[in-house]
């Protein structure tokens, strides 16, 4: 199966960005997953939309043609970060390419929570009209502590996240299927 992850987060030492890329690594031959850059999307502008920069473009097409995608976000007070508000901005509007599109969530932060409170958002803006994104229920990954689950490597060596990430991911691919 075709994924995309949408990391929210820019930072070169991103923890979300270890998730993803220890997700792609960890199981790449149950998908064939490519995780995209927000750094060089333009902010969202109306006025431009209609004929948006190729940076978007190119967003847009790698989502649109991705079977499923998986977001992976921080949480910025008590939020979705805003890159990844600016990259939803732009699937939401004019070819509209999250429609119908699965989607799962996953979050990883220092804190205790794990980002509980930005995955809540950023379910009900994947339900909004512009993406209306089926979204897997009952499976939510919150990391927390996450500085003490990852080696210099950005390999994820807390054994019982892994083995949960082993279901998830499982579950997540069963699921996904019937809208492919």
């Amino acid at each position: 199966m075709k994924v995309v992850a949408i990391v929210g987060s820019i930072r070169k030492e991103s923890y979300n960005m270890q998730l993803a890329q220890f997700i792609q690594k960890r199981y790449t031959e149950k998908l064939d997953l490519e995780v995209l850059s927000l750094k060089d999307l333009p902010m969202y502008n109306q006025d431009i939309e209609n004929e948006a920069p190729q940076a978007v473009l190119d967003f847009k097409a790698k989502v649109k043609a991705a079977d499923a995608v998986l977001w992976v976000t921080p949480e910025y007070n008590g939020t979705v970060p805003g890159v990844m508000v600016n990259a939803i901005d732009w699937l939401s509007r004019v070819d509209k390419v999250m429609i119908g599109k699965p989607s799962i969530i996953m979050g990883a932060s220092m804190g205790n929570l794990g980002t509980v409170k930005a995955q809540l958002h950023l379910r009900d803006i994947l339900f909004s009209p512009g993406i209306n994104s089926p979204l897997l229920s009952g499976n939510d990954v919150y990391i927390g502590a996450v500085h003490t689950k990852f080696d210099e490597e950005g390999n994820l060596t807390d054994e019982g996240t892994v083995k949960f990430l082993d279901l998830v991911i499982d579950n997540f691919l069963s699921w996904a299927k019937k809208y492919v």
